[in-house]
């Protein structure tokens, strides 16, 4: 087991040390940032964001310094009783040692950019990030987790490297995951495997092409599905539906920046000149493009019921509170 990495109380105290299973020797909690990064050539990204020595704050690093307030204080008033933490929730936590980087990835939130930018980054894939394939970006093990190392390797790690996410408005990363994974034609083996799945439970009578192959399942379905009880009970949540939180651990795990998918061109390129490399450039879609997702959610929500949006806003609702979104207007839950 391990310990969590306990949130501070002033801001710039950041580096309280993590308390592992294994003890520490004395005083090395501060020994990485102490001693500097890379033999003290270099400051890392973390000595960069926290610095006071660094001029006054950017009006970016003000908004995540209040993120990260929210986030500390939302997990105090809405989280009861702290667990310890397991080396499998750390699963999601990707590492890039060259850099000082932990990153902790949720499908639907650009993290197959995130990955490009992290292999061309660890130098494991050479070129135009973009120029990555999809497929060798996503292939298990390509980028190291932090579940893979020892105890001690993670308090090291805990202690002297960024840690970031990057968050969405959780109805328009459902609705994003159900546009990706059951109506896009590529998308046939996921269809087989979770589509048939769905089909075979909730709908009356339904066609042998549709038990066989799983690629017409409605958004109502899909819904159905993900509040069907046995759901959960028979496998957890897939990672492109579960609960940001539950894959990343906000409240046991102190991350120093909470990206968002609406400001993710600025946000990461916040995290990227943290690094010190100027010519790094993050591939962020273009802002139509967040407006699209906006207006696709709230088309495909006009049909389910104030009874099943509740449902749904209650499954959800962590990731509503803690990452600080409102209500989406295009829902009916009074």
């Amino acid at each position: 087991m391990l310990g969590g990495r306990r949130w501070p109380s002033p801001e710039g105290s950041r580096h309280t040390p993590f308390r592992a299973g294994i003890p520490l020797p004395p005083g090395s909690e501060n020994r990485a940032l102490v001693s500097g990064w890379l033999g003290g050539k270099k400051k890392s990204p973390l000595q960069m964001l926290y610095d006071p020595d660094m001029g006054p704050r950017s009006a970016l690093a003000e908004v995540h310094r209040q993120r990260r307030d929210l986030l500390r204080r939302a997990c105090s008033r809405h989280t009861r009783r702290q667990r310890l933490l397991r080396p499998e929730d750390l699963r999601h936590v990707l590492v890039d040692d060259a850099n000082g980087l932990l990153y902790c990835y949720v499908p639907k939130v650009a993290c197959t950019s995130w990955k490009r930018v992290l292999l061309a980054l660890s130098g494991r894939s050479r070129g135009d990030p973009l120029a990555i394939p999809a497929q060798e970006v996503h292939a298990p093990g390509r980028l190291p987790s932090l579940a893979d190392f020892s105890p001690a390797e993670i308090n090291r790690r805990l202690r002297a490297y960024l840690a970031f996410l990057f968050v969405r408005e959780p109805f328009e990363r459902l609705a994003s995951a159900y546009s990706n994974k059951f109506v896009r034609p590529y998308s046939a083996a996921f269809q087989r495997r979770y589509g048939t799945r769905i089909v075979r439970r909730l709908r009356p009578r339904p066609r042998p092409d549709a038990l066989a192959r799983g690629h017409d399942v409605r958004f109502a379905e899909f819904l159905a599905y993900l509040l069907d009880p046995r759901t959960r009970r028979d496998e957890p949540f897939n990672e492109h539906w579960e609960r940001a939180h539950a894959l990343c651990h906000p409240c046991l795990l102190r991350y120093d920046i909470v990206g968002k998918f609406e400001t993710l061109a600025e946000d990461a390129a916040f995290v990227l000149g943290l690094l010190g490399l100027p010519g790094l450039r993050f591939p962020a879609p273009p802002r139509a493009q967040a407006a699209a997702t906006h207006d696709r959610a709230a088309r495909l929500f006009q049909d389910i019921s104030p009874f099943y949006q509740q449902r749904l806003f209650h499954l959800y609702r962590m990731d509503f509170l803690l990452f600080n979104y409102s209500i989406p207007s295009y829902l009916r839950l009074h």
